[in-house]
């Protein structure tokens, strides 16, 4: 009995013993095709609230419908910082800034879409909803040639039609992430909203803002901060693994 006892405890331990080689060898295989992590973003109901939270990317989304006047001083931070990201234009702010709405291009950041008249996506038909998002996508191939294929809701505000309606239209709905809203279209305060955009910092983390004054004060801090805390600043569609 003793005797069968011993050959099944080693039985045990020689299972085990191939298990961790296998897992080894496997980890190994990862690391040697540079897949030595599983790219995780937070999706809800088909919204994403995050980039690739396995990472130690973040993203500053600049959303902009006003506040042309500020956008001269945050691209010259963001070039000052070798830093690209992402700004998610209006289409009516895209008619009447088609100049600056081509440098922020041709400075090498992302353009994505944030609506037409900054409506109520949650409030409005799937027809409405189509328009807001397609007449913005249409304005700005006009005047970049580009394809966008990323749509943040005016507000937040968005239902279960805005995102199938984007989705059909080939966009993915971006949101920010949980806590990482600076707020500073109402809050004029650089030292709050720096707090807000780097406490906390994660990876993957949407960070949002907009063209203030407080902001573009801030920015320079916010970014090197981030970069202190050992992320990279990189754009929504990067962020997500699409580039």
């Amino acid at each position: 009995m003793k005797k069968h006892i011993f050959l099944t405890v080693n039985s045990r331990s020689a299972i085990s013993n191939c298990v961790i080689a296998l897992v080894l060898v496997c980890l190994s295989l990862f690391t040697f095709y540079g897949v030595n992590y599983v790219r995780v973003s937070k999706v809800i109901n088909g919204v994403y609230y995050s980039g690739d939270e396995n990472s130690n990317k973040v993203t500053l989304m600049i959303n902009v419908y006003w506040g042309t006047e500020y956008l001269d001083d945050m691209l010259e931070t963001l070039k000052e910082n070798d830093v690209k990201t992402t700004f998610f234009v209006g289409g009516i702010w895209a008619v009447k800034q088609s100049e600056m709405l081509q440098k922020i291009y041709d400075e090498g950041h992302e353009i994505a879409n944030h609506g037409y008249n900054h409506k109520d996506h949650k409030a409005i038909s799937a027809e409405e909803n189509l328009k807001e998002i397609s007449n913005t996508h249409n304005i700005v191939k006009s005047i970049l040639g580009i394809d966008m294929n990323l749509f943040a809701p005016p507000s937040g505000a968005y239902d279960k039609t805005t995102v199938e309606v984007a989705t059909g239209l080939g966009y993915k709905t971006i949101m920010w992430t949980d806590g990482r809203d600076t707020i500073d279209w109402r809050d004029k305060d650089s030292d709050l909203i720096f707090q807000r955009a780097i406490k906390n910092c994660k990876g993957g983390d949407f960070v949002l803002m907009h063209p203030t004054q407080a902001t573009a004060d801030a920015l320079d801090r916010i970014i090197k901060e981030i970069k202190n805390l050992g992320f990279e600043l990189c754009t929504v569609s990067e962020n997500l693994g699409q580039n």
